[in-house]
């Protein structure tokens, strides 16, 4: 394995002796072409005589093949070769790089190389002529790919502790008292002062931690007293964090990124690390602390999600026509999410790879909760709001998210859930008078988007699970079949004993719980994600999604390479794939959702699997919707690959993609990159090495429990609040 300590331009001309000495064939094909034409027409004519043989690899290729079934059946030396024809078919290819500001970048690799070999010099490095290395080892088959066992990948996953296991909750344990001891110095100092959380004078500290302690479970006390400074946030956490990071939150706190994160969250970052627990809290301790990329970024960062760029009176870049005041979003038909004017367009914390950083740079979100406070006018805009939905002819799905549709009060969710319930009952209203196949599509799933079950299991409360618990029986009776709480847990660490009975209790409201994980570069150690997944279960969470990090070099730290998404998925995941004879059994679940763990359970015992893979492994595309279809087309000269993203054809899109065609992305790291990322957290990089060869990703089919349930009537084909003509 070549060592990838080397960054930059050091010692790419020993590594090119490496490229050409292990590839004679292409060493002589340097030799003999008089030009690059001749370059480009001899590797063609070398790997043509691969595909001669390897007929299906040449379909796939030239998209005659295509979809998860054909991509199952590619072998990993074709993976190769169709790299070397993409690169071949994009020789000139230039793209404006986001991750350098609009910078315009050149790839070319066979350009660069035959420049090389001819002793030119050209901007590559090292990590460049890694990826080149690895594709050709890979194509002449010294590259392999040696599937992992369950059992591998199940010993990978005891790596990683989880929040409930006794000896980590004895650590949260200490975390607690140490903070709380702190908390009450600035409450008697003068230094901390809510009126409702005061100590009454003559109180001993034996009797001031006890009230403590009750506090604690309040979630207004979490809020009241998140952490907002640097300085803070190193006292809480014993001065243990070092100068370097000091520095960049001082930096950042300059830039205006603000700091939130409230105690009980804050109990999850170790400072005394016994043995067993070492690095396991670097998914969380990624979402907290700003890496330097962020800080230079900030300021300059763009919308990674085009649509979330919204101009008056026109259609955003799916298309779509939104009601005015930036309240809704939308990308597909189906579906629009809802950001109400309350407390719920803010959080319990700031992840640091937050996909709405962009709106924090522009001062459209932030965490000056009083200002947050519902409107006098919400009602009114609320009701002009669900109108839009109630009119369209598509819409079946609402999404309350925010920010953090949890955030909101109990009284204004309460009122959204209503404002819902009475929107979709005129719709169903509505229907009786259009004629079979002219109806609207009725509203069949309503889902809250929050993390507070993870950030501020607090939250939620009998009073909370009694709103929700009424809703979901009243709106069963007017034919809405599914309710969702969607939530993002990042490492099993963050599943504590308070976390895994809030989700209790929601599931005893008789939602499901479902988690959409960002797949970062600490959430990506081997084992991390499946065993989250597994720990998930066990508490009665489905997975939904793991996401590839979003954005350019302003998350750089924290980003995985898509890649490694797609080895994760083929490699990882695969132990917990269910057969598709349990597909009618999965899509059952949404009717007993009060009774999700024994369900898990059963389903996991009858298939022998260690969790219930019902993710997607996906990139939220900086265009429209979700995807992991794509094919490597080329490659930075530091290494960072291109990327062309194809659309999710297994669901309804809005028609404009036929116009948009595919979506190019440039990484923002060379795997070479990540897997140093890797090696310094304390991994062995030899057992990542086959991810050079995730040239290819195809998106998988989706659960049958994420299906919406049908209708029957038949839905009218025309679209509402759709204009094609978008604007550049």
């Amino acid at each position: 394995m070549l060592s990838f300590k080397v960054e930059g331009k050091e010692n790419k001309k020993s590594l090119l002796s490496v490229l050409f000495e292990e590839n004679p064939e292409l060493k002589q094909i340097f030799s003999d072409s008089q030009n690059i034409d001749e370059v480009y027409q001899n590797i063609r004519k070398w790997i043509g005589s691969y595909f001669e043989l390897n007929k299906n690899a040449y379909k796939f290729y030239i998209s005659e093949h295509t979809g998860r079934k054909h991509f199952n059946e590619l072998t990993w030396r074709d993976y190769a070769a169709i790299r070397i024809l993409d690169y071949l078919d994009h020789p000139d290819l230039k793209v404006n790089d986001l991750n350098l500001r609009g910078k315009e970048v050149f790839s070319g690799p066979f350009n660069k190389l035959w420049l090389e070999f001819n002793q030119h010099e050209t901007d590559i490095t090292a990590d460049f002529v890694h990826d080149m290395i690895y594709l050709f080892r890979q194509y002449n088959g010294t590259l392999k790919r040696h599937k992992p066992s369950k059992e591998t990948v199940m010993s990978w996953m005891e790596r990683h502790p989880s929040g409930l296991e006794k000896r980590v909750i004895a650590m949260r344990e200490k975390n607690k008292d140490r903070i709380i001891r702190k908390l009450i110095e600035k409450i008697d100092s003068g230094e901390k002062n809510y009126p409702r959380f005061q100590f009454d004078d003559g109180k001993t500290f034996e009797e001031k931690y006890e009230k403590m302690l009750e506090w604690w479970d309040d979630k207004l006390f979490h809020l009241r007293f998140a952490i907002r400074t640097p300085k803070l946030l190193n006292e809480m956490l014993d001065h243990s964090l070092g100068k370097e990071t000091m520095k960049i939150l001082k930096e950042a706190k300059a830039a205006g990124i603000p700091t939130f994160v409230n105690p009980y969250y804050l109990s999850l970052l170790n400072i005394d690390e016994p043995e067993f627990a070492r690095g396991s809290d670097k998914a969380i301790r990624q979402y907290v602390l700003f890496s330097q990329d962020l800080v230079d970024e900030f300021g300059e960062i763009v919308a990674w999600e085009k649509e979330d760029v919204i101009k008056p009176g026109k259609p955003n870049v799916a298309g779509w026509l939104l009601p005015r005041g930036n309240n809704i979003h939308r990308r597909y038909p189906d579906v629009s999410i809802l950001i109400p004017d309350t407390m719920g367009r803010t959080c319990g914390g700031l992840c640091a790879s937050c996909q709405r950083m962009y709106d924090f740079q522009r001062g459209y979100f932030n965490f000056d909760l009083e200002k947050l406070l519902p409107r006098e006018k919400w009602p009114d805009k609320l009701a002009r709001l669900m109108m839009y939905f109630e009119e369209d002819t598509q819409l079946r799905d609402i999404l309350i998210t925010g920010g953090d549709a949890l955030m909101s009060s109990d009284k204004t969710l309460k009122k959204m859930l209503n404002a819902v319930y009475k929107m979709a009952k005129r719709k169903i209203e509505d229907n009786k008078s259009r004629p079979d196949g002219k109806k609207y599509a009725e509203m069949v799933r309503i889902r809250l988007g929050t993390r507070l079950p993870v950030y501020l299991p607090q939250r939620i409360t009998p009073e909370l699970i009694s709103i929700l618990s009424d809703f979901k029986k009243k709106a069963s009776k007017i034919g809405i079949k599914q309710f969702f709480i969607q939530t993002h847990y990042e490492s099993a660490m963050e599943v504590t004993p308070e976390s895994k009975l809030a989700v209790e209790m929601l599931l005893s409201a008789g939602w499901i719980v479902t988690n959409q994980q960002v797949f970062t570069s600490g959430t990506s150690k081997r084992g991390h994600t499946a065993k989250l997944r597994k720990v998930l279960n066990d508490i009665g969470v489905l997975p939904y999604y793991t996401f590839t990090v979003k954005g350019y070099f302003e998350n750089r730290n924290n980003f995985a390479t898509n890649e490694r998404a797609m080895q994760e998925q083929i490699e990882e995941k695969v132990i917990g794939n269910i057969p598709v004879k349990y597909y009618d059994e999965i899509s059952k679940f949404a009717e007993n959702a009060e009774n999700m763990i024994e369900q898990i359970n059963h389903l996991r015992a009858l298939a022998d699997l260690p969790f219930l893979a019902t993710d997607r492994n996906v990139l939220n595309l900086p265009g429209v919707g979700k995807s992991l279809t794509y094919r490597t087309i080329g490659v930075t000269s530091d290494g960072r690959r291109i990327l062309e993203f194809d659309h999710d054809h297994t669901r309804a899109h809005s028609p404009i993609i036929k116009k948009m065609g595919k979506i190019i992305i440039v990484e923002s790291k060379s795997v070479s990159k990540y897997l140093r990322q890797m090696e310094f957290f304390g991994e062995n990089i030899k057992e990542y090495e086959a991810v050079f060869g995730y040239s290819i990703g195809e998106t998988e089919p989706r659960m049958p429990i994420y299906e919406y349930p049908g209708y029957s009537f038949g839905v009218t084909e025309e679209f509402t609040n759709l204009e094609l003509k978008v604007e550049d």
